[in-house]
């Protein structure tokens, strides 16, 4: 039977990126992984995502795929160990609805309060309503997944790392133990799990480029 071939094409500072990695880590799948330089975009993303032109891309025996959450479906039904989906089809639907609310409802906003010069309060008030509402899907659970990671855990659990960058560069809070304890501890308890833990990439150097990144945003000079 010949090897599997599975590659992944994405950028350090990308948390959609690290949602792929940490599928792929808990799948227990060896991938080879190819570092993008998103401003000169290589022949290989363009060849294997011609239409967006964006990372992350999965490649699976020669088969690319796009779209982070898209990827992580297919992820756990290419290989079905440690399964990321609930088996009841209920439950299925709701982590897929979830993870759809957060990606349409929760992202924009909190882009929006990273991005936006004079906003920021607005747009991080209609984040924290989103993000206070996703806190349901947690009540009585340690894991959006029930008692493991899974799907729904891995769609969000970067919010706690950006989060923090957000309130850290634009001085906006987004997430509190006060108004949501559910989502604040499990943010905690996820992100120590050392094979979560170990993909995320170094507070500092991720810090300092958002850093950059927020004043080409907002066309800060300082």
């Amino acid at each position: 039977m010949a090897e599997e071939s599975v590659k992944l094409l994405g950028y350090w500072a990308s948390p959609f990126a690290l949602r792929v990695k940490w599928a792929l880590k808990l799948k227990g799948v060896h991938y080879e992984y190819v570092e993008e330089n998103l401003p000169n975009k290589s022949p290989l993303l363009l060849r294997y995502n011609p239409v967006y032109k964006k990372i992350p891309v999965l490649v699976h025996n020669g088969k690319p795929l796009a779209e982070s959450l898209l990827i992580i479906e297919y992820i756990d039904e290419a290989w079905k160990q440690n399964p990321l989906l609930p088996d009841d089809p209920y439950e299925r639907a709701n982590a897929r609805l979830w993870a759809k609310f957060f990606d349409e409802k929760c992202v924009p906003e909190v882009m929006g309060a990273f991005a936006s010069k004079g906003e920021e309060q607005e747009k991080a008030a209609k984040a924290r309503e989103n993000l206070k509402m996703l806190e349901r899907a947690l009540e009585g659970k340690p894991f959006f997944g029930g008692d493991k990671i899974g799907f729904l855990d891995i769609a969000v659990g970067w919010i706690g790392i950006w989060g923090r960058i957000v309130e850290e560069i634009a001085g906006v809070s987004l997430i509190d133990a006060e108004t949501m304890p559910l989502l604040t501890a499990w943010l905690n308890n996820f992100l120590e799990v050392p094979v979560i833990k170990a993909c995320i990439p170094s507070w500092h150097e991720l810090l300092e480029h958002n850093k950059g990144f927020h004043k080409i945003l907002t066309g800060s000079s300082t």
